[in-house]
């Protein structure tokens, strides 16, 4: 062979190869970015990534769930994109026929599932726990039940496969912290002496009231109640005694108020022996701080509110009005509940004001 038809073999050989690489990186490129398969159910997948997963199972993991066509082609455009070394673990939504490129930009970017369980301020650790067994994302059971009062009421942010424990215990935690937090910012006589105290009196507050800015001045009535030895004759505590922190459902009964229970404050002295609910922090910061207040009394005013009282006189005026709005709307029989609650408040609507009032 001449060396001019060497020459144009190569030349010829090089054309062909460039011609063929060309059309692989075509290939390539239009099977990065072209659209990939169809979500096996609605508009989405989620997948789940596992901590420590490398290039190769991760590759697995999408083509098991149909996300991507090709664990091969993943892993290879992963390694040549240098993607691989900054795919993240957790949980994402992918969506239907995304293509390579995207599924890639997607594991990289971080922005997984996020799944939140909210605490209500004022409920209980029953109500609590019923949360997170609802939970579909979290596992395991409560292995320990934890003491009334002890979690933090809040929006917790949780993982798939998250054990409920865990998340109670960061509860406990976040409790735990705010408390240490406030209790050495607290004002100077007041009538308890330990953080548990506050607590329990907090819980009070929190079911005493919802409405925030009436905190204060709840707190405020139940601290001069506590100086002066007067009971604090709060309806939830009676609740908490026969429900364990469930929803009573309805208005008290005569015979409930006048029933002796541990937490009965209407028969008790002082604080019941434990909190009746899990209080937030500026339930909290309000028993710490109460608002100096001659105010020894509050009854529900007919509107979602409260109306406050200094003398017992007084408080009588504030209950008649109360008790009228209240046999308009729920007749009063026989042992029937004598104390219906205003629409969209706590279960709880007065201090000191059962059927027929008394003097304290």
């Amino acid at each position: 062979m001449s060396r001019s038809a060497l020459k144009a073999g190569v030349l010829s050989g090089l054309a062909t190869a460039v011609l063929l690489g060309i059309a692989v990186l075509a290939w390539a490129f239009t099977s990065y970015t072209s659209d990939g398969p169809q979500a096996r159910q609605g508009d989405d997948t989620v997948v789940t990534l596992r901590s420590g997963a490398g290039v190769s199972e991760i590759a697995g993991t999408l083509a098991e769930a149909g996300v991507i066509r090709s664990a091969t082609a993943f892993r290879v455009a992963a390694q040549l994109t240098g993607a691989d070394r900054g795919l993240r673990a957790g949980e994402y939504r992918i969506e239907s026929q995304a293509s390579l490129a995207d599924v890639i930009e997607t594991l990289s970017s971080g922005h997984v599932v996020r799944h939140f369980v909210t605490i209500p301020e004022g409920w209980s650790v029953a109500q609590a726990i019923d949360i997170l067994n609802a939970e579909a994302v979290l596992t395991g059971e409560i292995e320990t039940v934890p003491a009334e009062g002890s979690l933090l009421p809040d929006t917790y942010e949780v993982a798939r496969g998250e054990t409920r424990q865990s998340v109670i215990e960061r509860m406990q935690a976040a409790q735990s912290a705010l408390i240490a937090e406030l209790w050495p910012t607290r004002a100077q006589g007041l009538p308890f002496s330990t953080p548990e105290q506050a607590v329990t009196l907090a819980s009070i507050v929190e079911k005493e009231t919802g409405i925030a800015a009436e905190r204060p001045r709840v707190a405020a009535v139940f601290v001069n109640r506590l100086r002066l030895g007067m009971r604090l004759e709060s309806d939830p505590t009676i609740i908490y005694g026969i429900t364990q922190g469930r929803p009573l459902g309805r208005g008290l009964r005569r015979s409930e108020i006048d029933r002796h229970t541990a937490w009965n404050t209407y028969q008790i002295p002082g604080l019941p022996p434990t909190p009746i609910a899990n209080p937030g922090r500026q339930a909290i910061e309000a028993v710490l701080n109460p608002p100096q207040s001659q105010d020894l009394f509050f009854v529900a005013d007919g509107t979602g509110g409260h109306i406050f009282a200094p003398t017992y006189q007084q408080h009588l005026d504030n209950v008649a009005r109360w008790r009228a709005i209240e046999r308009a709307r729920t007749p009063v029989q026989g042992d029937a509940p004598v104390q219906a609650p205003p629409p969209q408040t706590p279960p709880a609507a007065s201090v000191d004001a059962p059927a027929t009032p008394t003097a304290p």
